[in-house]
């Protein structure tokens, strides 16, 4: 179990989910937490967390974003990055979807994390240091896990990271994403209240190889891993956590073709 202390993290969509997990697990391991997020809910993330401050702000407002880095400093430096808001915005099917849509999508998903991941890069660069993380998901991998403006966007992360891993070359500052699979967060838990009202909760991630959806904490584990000193040599990678669900092709069980 990494231990964070002295270290500083800011993790944006902390108010439910793998962002609250996150903000939590870096908080007892002994790290300081700015915990940000759209909604109050981010107040309950800090609630008897006295290493989480809550903050409320847009991911796609510039200075919102600024204003956060600038906690984390204030804090007394910044380590760690985690990009994590993220929307749905539905299952249109493809003729359906306007512009409106994939704009709200879109400014959230993948604007954010730019924002996210750029604000974070101009201090960490001068300290010559520091892991900056982003979540994407097995939608971006592959189509079958996401609407299209949603899928579209995480793959846009994936390739984010990348493209600002090596920008960032030279400078021992690492950028990755995690690729979630189902999980069951603020964001998907409708799909999970009506499993469970209709008796179907033991189907949920059944075409994984684990038969089964994750935890947030599941996910935020990877994401602090990646925070670690353990992954000091991942960089520009993004890494499935999904029980296996992207490792196969669509298969009929006891038939190769």
């Amino acid at each position: 179990m990494t231990d964070f202390t002295g270290r500083t993290a800011l993790i944006t969509g902390a108010g439910s989910g793998i962002g609250r997990a996150a903000a939590q697990l870096f908080a007892d391991r002994g790290g300081t937490v700015i915990a940000f997020d759209l909604t109050d809910a981010v107040h309950a993330t800090a609630q008897g967390h006295d290493r989480i401050a809550a903050m409320t702000g847009d991911v796609g407002v510039p200075a919102d974003i600024d204003r956060a880095v600038a906690a984390a400093v204030a804090a007394g430096g910044f380590d760690f990055a985690f990009a994590n808001a993220g929307i749905g915005g539905g299952l249109s099917p493809l003729f359906d979807l306007t512009v409106a849509e994939w704009e709200s999508v879109l400014r959230v998903n993948l604007i954010g994390v730019f924002l996210t991941v750029q604000a974070a890069a101009r201090v960490m660069v001068g300290a010559g240091r520091g892991s900056i993380v982003a979540t994407a998901s097995v939608a971006g991998i592959r189509s079958g896990a996401g609407g299209v403006p949603y899928s579209a966007s995480k793959a846009g992360v994936i390739n984010l990271v990348a493209t600002a891993a090596n920008q960032l070359a030279g400078t021992g500052v690492r950028v990755n994403a995690v690729c979630p699979g189902l999980t069951e967060t603020g964001m998907t838990l409708p799909f999970f209240d009506y499993a469970r009202a209709r008796g179907t909760e033991g189907k949920l991630g059944q075409l994984n190889p684990l038969k089964r959806a994750a935890g947030p904490a599941e996910v935020a584990e990877v994401a602090l891993f990646l925070a670690s000193d353990a992954a000091s040599y991942v960089n520009g990678q993004a890494i499935a956590v999904d029980g296996g669900l992207s490792s196969s092709h669509p298969t009929v069980p006891g038939r190769m073709a």
